[in-house]
């Protein structure tokens, strides 16, 4: 049984409080499309970038959105397949929010199998190791040195599955999402459950949890960023001791790290949507149109791919055929898009 002890201190409890009112801000400011759409594509690109940028990926920003767009760029196999499977990772959990599906081992390791598409065997890449791991200190000059001993593979599976029952136990006793994001992302670092990909999954599903209980911020965020800016002291707040069987299970001191963190992304989050707001009013938009999340999905979907059809609405949206339709009209009288074609064979592209 997962049973983590941790301590509500006053700094705790302060940064929640101010995160939880800009949570009312964000949600309460009004975007117009193309600046939303903007800041959320901002937001994944520097989340894949910093995630997989932390385990040693040699991609740099632009390079990332080149693969967003679907791009090819000039790169080592192994750093692209690492970006474009974080961006799969991240699209995936926003299917889960969209579906309000809760954590389990299912969708814990299908998390696992995307970030670690075609740069681990497909006997690792979804599946728990089954052998020791280790987190190695490597110096030039100097001998590797073992820092910390994972869980004993016999025991991961079980350690997992108690780790997922708190994640749901934690949400029925109205846990904090932050508090309970931040114990999910240690624990799975401290379990290690997998052969590699472990830290990339840890804050997977953190931002999953974070999503899943309504602290998404408009998915506008990218916490990784705060690891990634010094990731020196990313590893000295999560370090937890030589061993899983000998670990230091207070969380405290890192809830203290992962919600600092947390609060000053947002709080940059928060600047970034009060300037839009502002320049909204000094150039007078307040007549442009505002769309729902339905049809901001349908956007982002067209952004990157071009056009789309009712079927593919469909698929997003999970509605029926009738549903989809109406989004796509209700999008094309606010000259939103454009229809091209007729019949089964039409489409939409961005007006």
């Amino acid at each position: 049984m997962f049973d983590p002890k941790y301590k509500l201190t006053d700094k705790i409890v302060g940064m929640l409080t101010a995160i939880a009112e800009s949570r009312a801000i964000i949600a309460r400011a009004r975007l117009l499309p193309t600046q939303e759409l903007s800041l959320r594509r901002q937001a994944l690109v520097r989340m894949t970038h910093s995630s997989t940028a932390i385990e040693g990926n040699i991609l740099n920003l632009n390079q990332v959105e080149a693969l967003y767009r679907n791009e090819k760029i000039d790169a080592p196999d192994r750093d692209i397949y690492e970006a474009q499977n974080y961006i799969k990772a991240l699209r995936y959990i926003s299917e889960l929010v969209g579906e309000k599906r809760p954590v389990s081992e299912k969708i814990f390791l299908k998390i696992h199998k995307l970030v670690t598409d075609k740069t681990l065997p497909d006997n690792q890449s979804g599946h728990y190791r089954q052998g020791m791991v280790y987190v190695v200190k490597r110096q030039i000059g100097f001998p590797d040195e073992i820092v910390y001993a994972a869980a004993d593979p016999a025991k991961v599976s079980q350690l997992t599955l108690d780790l997922i029952n708190w994640i749901k136990d934690s949400e029925d006793r109205n846990i904090n999402p932050v508090i309970a994001a931040g114990i999910a992302h240690q624990e799975i670092a401290a379990i290690h459950p997998f052969a590699d990909g472990n830290g990339r999954t840890a804050r997977a599903v953190a931002t999953l949890i974070l999503y899943q209980r309504g602290y998404d911020f408009r998915q506008l965020f990218a916490l990784e960023d705060y690891y990634n800016n010094d990731r020196q002291k990313y590893y000295r707040a999560i370090n937890i001791g030589e061993n899983y069987e000998g670990r230091r299970t207070d969380f405290t001191s890192w809830l203290e790290y992962f919600i600092k963190g947390f609060k000053d992304e947002i709080d940059g989050t928060k600047a970034k949507i009060v300037a839009l707001g502002r320049r909204k009013v000094d150039s007078k938009l307040e007549s442009q149109v505002y769309l729902t999340p339905e049809q901001l999905k349908i956007i982002d979907f067209m952004e990157q791919v071009g056009r789309i059809t009712k079927n593919d609405v469909m698929d997003i949206l999970n509605c029926p055929p009738r549903t989809a339709q109406l989004h796509l009209q209700k999008l094309k009288k606010l000259k939103m898009v454009v229809q091209t074609g007729r019949g089964p064979s039409s489409a939409y592209i961005l007006a």
